[in-house]
């Protein structure tokens, strides 16, 4: 009978094996995905440089005119801010929910700067007696915003606090993201186009033939993906080799606009993510036992008949599965629409960049990427139950 301390033991061991994982998940995965979520809903560029305007405007009615004690509180916050890039921040978080902050803060942080400068703001520029501005600092000064949220599939809130669609031509999100999805949906077929058969040539090979086959395969997985994008950059050029093989042998004329363009991009992609195609379904055919589709025959269905009914339905799981990996990997794509798409064949991963990289707004492109996280986890959720109702209905 196995003791108490013994069976703890046992416990403790397998806690402290797991441990590495756990770390591993902790520190790589779910901290950085808890601090996307926190920025994408974090807005502390104007709370970080008004503590007293928060302080003063916590009682206004926001419909009548500012009180002197938020024009004083404004005033002293302004002259103890000290930080340009907060300073920065602040004037583009706010000129973004209320047109002309821009100039009024550059003309009154100027005019602060003035030891001699009175208490009020009304002298200053008579924007400042327009409750307008000081309801966008009120709301600015909220840390907990939906603003980017709304912001990234193209809403926001109206003067009323409800969400409303954005102004024509303010953003292009939502078509960005029909974009990334139609590209991925359209390389995703092709893949699966291609796959079937390939997978199917593979099963049906024996010896060397199906080891060069897997080797075609999985050669690719092996190179970097910035030299397979690249690789079809040269081929796909105008003076490259298909269009020179194209034109020698008298198919057309003259060369084809095979890059820079939605051709270019999905064709790269599609032999970037065949492996991903090829593999899943590859591994279910191999479960198949190889005398049903003879034994159908025999029963007198024609072939297709055979492979619609026999085994395509055994094999659905393959294909969701690599449906599934490919397109939830195309929808991430950077590199190969950058180099190869024209500027109407960037997906949302290029917004995001330009986001983090060129204007530095971490909250929007965190916002952007929750959003394309919640559609890629939705995703799966219909394929854990098409896979479910898949095996379920094999093992009738």
């Amino acid at each position: 009978m196995i003791t108490a301390h013994r069976l703890w033991n046992r416990r403790t061991r397998a806690l402290l094996l797991m441990l590495p994982m756990v770390l591993f998940i902790g520190v790589f995965f779910v901290w950085p995905l808890a601090i996307m979520v926190k920025q994408s809903i974090s807005d502390t560029a104007v709370l970080h440089l008004l503590p007293r305007t928060a302080e003063a405007i916590a009682e206004w009615d926001r419909a009548s005119p500012p009180t002197p004690a938020m024009q004083a509180a404004l005033i002293e916050d302004l002259r103890a801010a000290d930080d340009q890039q907060a300073i920065g921040d602040m004037v583009r978080r706010l000129n973004g929910a209320q047109s002309g902050f821009r100039t009024l803060m550059n003309k009154t942080l100027t005019a602060v700067a003035n030891p001699a400068a009175g208490p009020l703001l009304a002298p200053i520029d008579r924007r400042w007696e327009q409750p307008q501005f000081w309801t966008a600092i009120a709301e600015a000064l909220n840390p907990i915003t939906d603003r980017y949220l709304l912001a990234s599939v193209d809403l926001e809130r109206d003067s009323k606090g409800q969400i409303a669609e954005a102004a024509p031509g303010a953003s292009a999100n939502r078509v960005i993201f029909i974009r990334t999805f139609w590209i991925a949906a359209v390389v995703t077929f092709f893949c699966m186009l291609i796959g079937y058969p390939y997978a199917l040539l593979i099963v049906a090979s024996t010896g060397a033939v199906r080891a060069i086959l897997l080797a075609s395969v999985l050669l690719p997985l092996w190179t970097s993906l910035l030299v397979r994008t690249a690789a079809w950059f040269i081929l796909l050029q105008e003076q490259g080799l298909i269009n020179g093989f194209l034109m020698s042998t008298g198919v057309v004329s003259a060369p084809l606009a095979l890059i820079f363009n939605r051709t270019g991009v999905v064709i790269a992609m599609t032999h970037v993510l065949l492996p991903l195609m090829v593999l899943p379904i590859y591994s279910v055919l191999l479960t198949i036992p190889p005398n049903l589709m003879p034994a159908a025959t025999s029963l007198g269905a024609h072939p297709i008949r055979a492979f619609l009914n026999v085994l395509l339905p055994l094999s659905l799981r393959g294909v969701i599965s690599g449906s599934l990996l490919v397109f939830m990997t195309a929808v991430g794509y950077y590199i190969t629409p950058a180099l190869v798409g024209g500027a109407g064949d960037q997906m949302i991963s290029a917004i995001i960049a330009f986001y983090s990289t060129q204007t530095a707004n971490w909250s929007m492109a965190s916002a952007l990427g929750i959003v394309l996280l919640a559609i890629t986890l939705i995703l799966y959720v219909i394929y854990a139950q098409l896979s479910g109702r898949t095996s379920a209905s094999g093992r009738m």
